[in-house]
């Protein structure tokens, strides 16, 4: 009966095996409060699923170019929007590790700066900043006036809703969504696709640096992934290929 509960569950494997996942955990809860005596989902298998390629589209070096040099840095809102989208686009950071950043963790190891980052599963990790992006985020840190702050206050901060036209930061942090929402926006004005995503910058640091011969090693790890195999689906270059071949049909 477990077993059909869910196959019945509408949607994809992945979303199968998450409700699995859940009700293990809730039945597993009522046996230890003794409301139940056996946990019938502790038996039922889950989907196999296997993804060879992610759906996430890549952004490509020239789109990347065009988006950054669109954005009017006249202003805090423009520096934190480009220092923020430049931070995705150089350390290959998930977006909600993004949003998470503090003061404390733009640190200066003396000869260079680094970004520490809370990634998935409690994992911190230590990205080293290369020039261009520590001069992108130091000319946003002193418009906005953070460097005094204390060092567990956020360090990209939300723009205020109630006087947008005044691009003015508050003190909130800029959080994963609203930093999804503004690279739409900027998208738009840049007159590239909106179907682009923060997600969209993973795919093209990895692509681009195995492109380059860098050592699938080094791009997991950068990319903050516990196994090769996840990094592999990032990777576009098959697809590249297979563009190319179908560009040569003789109809």
């Amino acid at each position: 009966m477990a077993g059909e509960y869910i196959q019945a569950v509408e949607g994809s494997a992945p979303t199968k095996n998450q409700a699995l996942a859940a009700l293990r955990n809730f039945f597993d809860f009522l046996v230890n409060r003794h409301a139940v005596p056996l946990n019938s989902f502790s038996t039922v298998r889950g989907i196999k699923y296997s993804v060879t390629e992610g759906k996430t589209p890549e952004l490509s070096i020239e789109q990347a170019r065009k988006l950054f040099g669109s954005i009017d840095v006249s202003n805090v809102v423009g520096l934190r929007d480009r220092a923020v989208l430049g931070v995705l686009a150089y350390t290959g950071a998930r977006v909600g590790a993004v949003a998470k950043l503090h003061l404390s963790d733009y640190r200066n190891l003396g000869e260079q700066r680094a970004l520490r980052f809370r990634e998935k599963g409690g994992k911190d990790r230590e990205i080293p900043v290369r020039h261009d992006l520590e001069g992108w985020v130091n000319e946003y840190a002193t418009a906005a006036g953070i460097a005094e702050d204390a060092r567990s206050a956020p360090l990209f901060r939300a723009a205020d809703p109630r006087n947008p036209k005044k691009k003015e930061l508050t003190r909130a942090a800029y959080t994963a969504h609203s930093i999804r929402q503004m690279m739409k926006r900027r998208l738009e004005d840049a007159g590239l696709p909106e179907l682009f995503s923060p997600h969209s910058f993973r795919v093209t640091v990895v692509t681009d640096l195995l492109n380059q011969n860098v050592p699938l090693e080094d791009v997991q790890y950068l990319a903050g992934h516990s196994s090769p195999t996840t990094t592999r689906v990032y990777d576009r270059r098959r697809r590249r290929v297979t563009r190319n071949i179908v560009e040569r049909i003789s109809i």
